[in-house]
């Protein structure tokens, strides 16, 4: 049996944007109405925690609420026809309820809590509550399993490492700004195809072969559905 080719999709706020979660925008400094230092910071940590876990207590307790959306569902059927790897910079777990099979959070996961002492103890919450007193079995505070600014990207290495596998790369609802996740595109061979889907063209220094879909991800995806697997 002839091996599929390896898709590699990078996925940010754009594509959940349409399920109803909210895209951070940092220009204005504010996520939901909260400094950014305030809630995705350590310094915010150490400074509230109680503020910081009501915030991302909110955010579970939204993403109960919501759905996977057509874009989510394309790139899951994708799997019929490509190998493929997500790798998002999204914390939800929308591209998991709409099927997909391998995706790397690179941001780190919502639906996850961390020892503040161990950073291996992480425990599945699903979309409960994490609550000033609730412990890891090291006796430490638990703290959402999210990557902060001004903390490192752990995952980043293995991320670059299937960007450079990539027969295909894909880039869904992302300005392309935000590093160490915007450089993974140059990890892609020379020769790759880059499909970059984008109701707004990203301001990225153009390759011959990037080709840009400026269209939100449902229809975008649709699209390259049709160039990938009807052609």
């Amino acid at each position: 049996m002839e091996k599929k080719k390896k898709i590699v999709v990078l996925t940010g706020a754009g594509i959940s944007a349409e399920s109803g979660i909210p895209t951070f925008r940092a220009s204005d400094g504010l996520w939901e109405n909260h400094s950014i230092e305030d809630v995705a910071t350590p310094e915010g940590w150490r400074k509230d925690m109680e503020l910081v876990l009501r915030f991302y207590n909110e955010r579970r307790a939204k993403l109960a609420e919501v759905e996977p959306n057509e874009g989510h569902y394309i790139l899951a059927r994708l799997e019929k026809h490509f190998d493929v790897q997500i790798i998002t910079q999204n914390v939800d777990n929308l591209h998991e309820r709409a099927g997909s099979t391998k995706v790397l959070h690179l941001h780190g996961e919502l639906t996850k809590a961390r020892s503040t002492v161990d950073s291996s103890l992480v425990y599945e919450i699903g979309t409960k509550a994490i609550n000033i007193g609730d412990k890891c079995e090291k006796g430490s505070q638990l703290r959402p399993h999210i990557v902060w600014f001004h903390e490192d990207v752990p995952l980043i290495i293995d991320a670059a490492e299937l960007a450079s596998e990539a027969d295909i790369f894909v880039v869904v609802g992302t300005s392309m700004q935000v590093y160490p996740a915007a450089g993974l595109v140059n990890y892609a061979a020379g020769f790759v195809p880059i499909y970059i889907i984008d109701p707004n063209k990203p301001d990225v220094a153009t390759r011959k072969n990037m080709i840009f879909i400026e269209e939100i991800g449902s229809v975008g995806l649709a699209k390259l559905w049709d160039l990938l697997v009807k052609k």
